[in-house]
């Protein structure tokens, strides 16, 4: 298999109601499936296991969600959304 998600990594729907949406992943579930959240219609509270087949892995990964998840064990909702955004803004979307 191709190159492995990590936490904090961008990544690109490709499957399901939330298609060609930008999320985060926070958490691996096995070497199928990821959590993934975007702090806005899916909160941290609430992350969507998706199988990695259906994403895209983005070279990004947010500093800021690795940091606080290695803390605290969780990110605040405002950090995934800016890890998004800034992701978008830089590869200018």
């Amino acid at each position: 298999m191709g190159i492995q998600p990590q936490i904090g990594q961008i990544v690109k729907v490709l499957r399901g109601k939330e298609e060609g949406s930008l999320a985060v992943v926070i958490r691996i579930e096995d070497d199928r499936f990821v959590w993934i959240a975007d702090g806005d219609k899916r909160r941290f509270d609430h992350p969507k296991k998706k199988n990695v087949l259906h994403l895209e892995l983005q070279e990004a990964v947010s500093s800021e969600v690795v940091n606080s998840m290695n803390e605290t064990g969780r990110v605040t909702n405002a950090k995934l959304r800016y890890a998004i955004q800034k992701f978008a803004y830089a590869k200018g979307d």
